[in-house]
């Protein structure tokens, strides 16, 4: 039995349908606390099998975790949970300290107390496993280097600080009680199930619905996007093989510039659902202007993992994105799930 935190979410959610699509996989206690972004009907088809256990919580719940722990004796914890929206961390940055910093805290502690109490080759074979970002690294240049694990932290808005400080905190707890734990920074997530704020999901849902195609600023971030199917297979090696105490950056090796992704997105809707009119999608493009404090620029070198336990991503970004659009069109049923009332406010909150 592993303990997944977040396993509702978008890259939890795809975590936890790629973990029991083998059906030789162990059991997962999955432990989310259902915001806006987590959605059980990702996992409707898990429904029927015995070795999904869902459970409606939060990882600050001291004691909700600990008795977790307790009843089920997972051999290891898969930390998704997190709040991780910029522009929502730029509204309201207080979740995002209680879930990211809070929450974190008192999941390693309850983990802590919980491998205090294991023996011989369950506590030496038990891992903490934190999931992070790219974004704590802070903004890169045109011309810099790629992130490295050795890149120093240089958050720029409230959610990377807040991803940062959990970060911080699982180095602590390995160093200071040689607690079993290893941390991920990954790049930019696409591909199903993604919650429809995010840049990939929000164009193609905008240009279904005939809908402005909102564009920050010039449109030249530069992300290195990572298809999310990649993302959970890297995870499963870290967990399995990483070294504990060490960071690795999982990325997909594919940067491109928000207004490409757009471009591109658009290009594949018009060859696999042309509009009525005729017409290309990037005609509904719309600038808008830039959030505060905007980086510039991320890009994961994913040596490391690959180096050290042979991990590269499987598909191209070409691929990834085609796959995904291709999901959103084959799934309205689960867009239209997610598409509320209060996600409508959001969004003209935001780009109105």
């Amino acid at each position: 039995m592993i303990l997944v935190t977040g396993g509702a979410g978008f890259i939890g959610g795809n975590f936890v349908l790629d973990w029991l699509a083998n059906p030789a996989s162990e059991g997962i206690v999955n432990l989310d606390k259902l915001t806006y972004a987590g959605n059980l009907a990702t996992l409707d088809h898990l429904k029927s099998d015995a070795r999904h256990i869902f459970i409606h919580g939060d990882i600050a719940d001291k004691e909700l975790v600990t008795k977790l722990l307790l009843k089920y004796r997972p051999r290891a914890i898969v930390n998704f949970a997190a709040e991780s929206h910029v522009d929502r961390s730029i509204h309201g940055p207080a979740e995002f300290v209680q879930t990211n910093i809070v929450g974190t805290f008192n999941l390693l502690e309850c983990a802590r107390e919980y491998w205090k109490t294991l023996e011989g080759k369950e506590k030496e074979g038990f891992r903490f496993h934190h999931v992070s970002t790219d974004e704590v690294y802070g903004s890169l240049s045109v011309t810099d280097p790629a992130f490295t694990e050795k890149n120093s932290y240089e958050p720029n808005s409230p959610y990377s600080a807040s991803k940062a400080a959990s970060d911080h905190l699982v180095r602590a707890w390995f160093h200071t009680y040689g607690f079993p734990a290893v941390t991920t920074n990954c790049s930019n997530n696409y591909g199903p199930y993604h919650f429809p704020e995010k840049l990939i999901p929000l164009v193609i849902l905008n240009a279904l619905n005939s809908k402005p195609l909102p564009i920050y600023g010039d449109g030249q971030q530069v992300r290195d996007w990572l298809y999310v199917g990649d993302h959970c297979a890297a995870i499963r090696e870290v967990l399995a093989n990483g070294k504990l105490g060490e960071t690795y950056n999982i990325g997909g090796w594919n940067e491109k510039a928000n207004i490409d992704v757009v471009k591109t997105i658009c290009h594949i809707l018009d060859e696999l659902k042309p509009r009525a009119d005729g017409k290309s999608y990037a005609e509904q493009i719309s600038f808008v202007k830039d959030r505060p404090g905007h980086d510039r620029r991320y890009a994961i070198d994913a040596s490391k993992v690959e180096r050290e336990l042979g991990w590269r991503p499987a598909e191209t970004f070409d691929t990834g994105i085609r796959k995904t659009v291709q999901w959103y069109l084959d799934n309205p049923s689960w867009v239209e799930g997610v598409v509320s009332g209060s996600y409508r406010d959001w969004l003209n909150q935001q780009y109105n």
